[in-house]
């Protein structure tokens, strides 16, 4: 298990938000924190510490009024720690390469790969050859229907058809470096995780997988640790006391890290 740190961006500024509130409408959020720092002070601070894998999320659709504004801190925090931070958001074929150019680990992807309420094959083979497996994440972030997970895309706002089960990862595998998996109907509510989720993706035992949604104290983290097997990476945002939540960073990044005991 492994900390993943984050750097959300919406209307151009650093924020945690209530995830299933996003809206394109109106550029609107249910917001839990909007910081006074810009993308790249997040960005030096993880590259200080020496905490490699996070993911930065540009949460404005392409062509709406603060997306600008939202790429351009991406790019900041990109050139303050080139390599160590992954980028997401609006991620496509046409502009993979660029991100991967101005210094992102990888390039994270739902809507361009998930479109049409299916898994488009012929894009994922396409971005799979552009930037190669080895740079590619895959965001399987999903809600609840029923007793059954579907991936959603389009900041979270859509479902599609596909279900998150161990065939569908174990074939996605085949062409990315790493999953990212947002609970959505938890994200930034702080009220516990989403344990039917952790369990499947716990079980599963393939490329790693980064689980974000509902983590709001270190009970909430040994649960993660358990059901999932001390195989899932972990995201932390609204409680994380860097984004003015009340777990400690330093004590979060330490807890992670030990080995559970047997």
């Amino acid at each position: 298990m492994e900390f993943r740190p984050c750097i959300d961006i919406h209307n151009g500024k650093v924020k945690q938000i209530v995830g299933g509130s996003l809206c394109d409408a109106g550029n609107r959020a249910e917001e839990n924190f909007v910081s006074e720092q810009d993308a790249g002070f997040y960005a030096r601070f993880y590259r200080e510490g020496g905490i490699r894998g996070g993911h930065i999320i540009l949460l404005n659709k392409e062509g709406t009024e603060y997306y600008e504004k939202t790429k351009e801190q991406a790019m900041l925090a990109l050139r303050e720690y080139p390599g160590g931070l992954q980028v997401g958001g609006g991620i496509r074929g046409e502009n993979a390469c660029m991100y991967l150019e101005a210094g992102a680990s990888h390039v994270i992807v739902t809507s361009y790969v998930f479109c049409d309420g299916r898994i488009n094959r012929e894009r994922l083979q396409k971005l799979e050859t552009q930037v190669g497996k080895e740079h590619l994440v895959l965001d399987l972030s999903c809600r609840r229907r029923g007793e059954e997970y579907y991936i959603v895309t389009d900041r979270w706002q859509k479902f599609t058809d596909v279900k998150l089960t161990e065939p569908v990862l174990a074939e996605l595998a085949e062409h990315c470096a790493e999953f990212l998996v947002h609970a959505v109907d938890v994200e930034g509510k702080a009220r516990g995780i989403e344990e039917p989720l952790v369990r499947l993706l716990g079980a599963w035992q393939g490329i790693p997988v980064t689980y974000a949604g509902g983590i709001g104290s270190f009970s909430d983290l040994r649960r993660l640790k358990e059901l999932g097997q001390n195989r899932l990476n972990v995201t932390i945002g609204s409680a994380l006391s860097l984004f003015g939540g009340n777990m400690n960073y330093e004590e979060v990044v330490k807890f992670v890290a030990e080995l559970p005991e047997k």
